[in-house]
């Protein structure tokens, strides 16, 4: 860890008010239990153990207050936080979030809640990419050949592959950068599902991270058993 860093608060906003209909199931995807542990609970201990982040929002949805409490106890979660209510839309609950963080953050990492196998040390250096750049941003190299095409049914044309990067989270920013560029969007009525691309409207510099081991989200049941593999190939690295 960069001595800036070591030395700079910053808090972490984790997005966790989404239903997860493409899971299926009568239970939200972030409370399934992979590797021991729901995985709203793996994501949050990323967080939990890097020293710099001071403070963790988790954005839920209303009426599960009670359950984040519940587990926080249960798994031992240490360093404080916040619950807040998730709002319309994706950027309307990062909002949210950010509306808990203070100006004595200088920088807030916004995470995915079903992202569970993030690694730590890929966050601390979009922490301090973002600390020199004012944005950064977890992302892969996209290896497969990317077709376009307008109505689904035919190819229009074949996109440069070694141009792409396929974007995950965290994405870290100065905390006056992004509710700068958050608000611009809702001020504008956009409907933006990546917080950099807001950045990117007020024409703030975002900082490739390159994210070198899996990161992937939970999003289809077919998804739970690769992440459950990654999660115990970590061999409780990130237990107490």
């Amino acid at each position: 860890m960069s001595a800036g860093i070591q030395n700079m608060k910053a808090a972490a906003v984790i997005v966790a008010a989404g239903r997860g209909t493409r899971m299926g199931g009568s239970v939200d995807k972030i409370f399934l239990e992979v590797a021991g542990a729901p995985i709203i609970i793996h994501t949050w201990r990323r967080f939990e153990k890097i020293d710099s982040i001071r403070k963790i929002i988790l954005v839920i949805r209303s009426g599960l207050e009670d359950k984040f409490h519940a587990l926080a106890k249960e798994y031992g979660i240490k360093k404080p936080f916040t619950l807040v209510h998730g709002g319309a839309e994706r950027q309307d609950s990062v909002w949210n979030g950010l509306s808990q963080v203070g100006e004595e953050f200088e920088l807030v990492a916004i995470q995915d809640g079903a992202r569970p196998c993030t690694p730590p040390e890929v966050i601390e250096q979009a922490l301090s990419e973002a600390l020199k750049y004012g944005a950064a941003v977890l992302a892969q190299r996209v290896t497969d050949t990317i077709k376009e095409s307008a109505d689904g049914c035919k190819v229009d044309r074949t996109l440069e592959r070694s141009r792409l990067w396929a974007v995950q989270t965290p994405q870290v920013f100065r905390t006056k950068i992004i509710k700068k560029a958050i608000l611009e969007a809702i001020n504008c009525n956009l409907k933006l599902t990546d917080d950099t691309a807001a950045c990117e409207m007020i024409g703030q510099e975002v900082r490739l991270v390159p994210c070198l081991r899996p990161n992937p989200k939970a999003t289809n049941p077919s998804d739970l058993p690769y992440i459950e593999m990654l999660l115990k190939g970590e061999e409780g690295t990130l237990e107490e």
